[in-house]
């Protein structure tokens, strides 16, 4: 039984599209935090001076703390989606069920 409140599956899957752009965009950010942020300890000036090591070690946990946030955004959107993706699921079963009742019940031997 209906409780009067409707679920717009269409903004449901507009939801779930935009959430898998999003994983895309993170995949994107996350290869470039890793692939692409690389400095060689060379480029910091490498035993031309003193703090040069600990510049490059800065660098080091600086690219692993944006690639681990990447990734901890990255699951918290999956899981985001796929929960989205099964409410939408369950709307949608229970939409067909609850038109079936009603077709069965008003409407027997109409065609559809």
């Amino acid at each position: 039984m209906s409780n009067g409140m409707r679920v717009d599956l269409s903004a449901l899957d507009d939801v779930i599209r935009k959430l898998n752009g999003l994983i895309s965009n993170m995949d994107s950010a996350n290869e470039k935090a890793k692939y692409e942020t690389d400095i060689p300890s060379t480029a910091f000036g490498s035993m031309k001076f003193l703090e040069s090591n600990g510049l490059h070690k800065a660098h080091a946990e600086e690219k692993a703390r944006i690639e681990k946030i990447i990734k901890g955004l990255h699951e918290l959107i999956d899981e985001f989606g796929k929960s989205a993706s099964k409410v939408k699921d369950k709307y949608t079963e229970q939409e067909h069920a609850e038109k079936g009742r009603y077709d069965g019940g008003n409407n027997a031997g109409a065609a559809n």
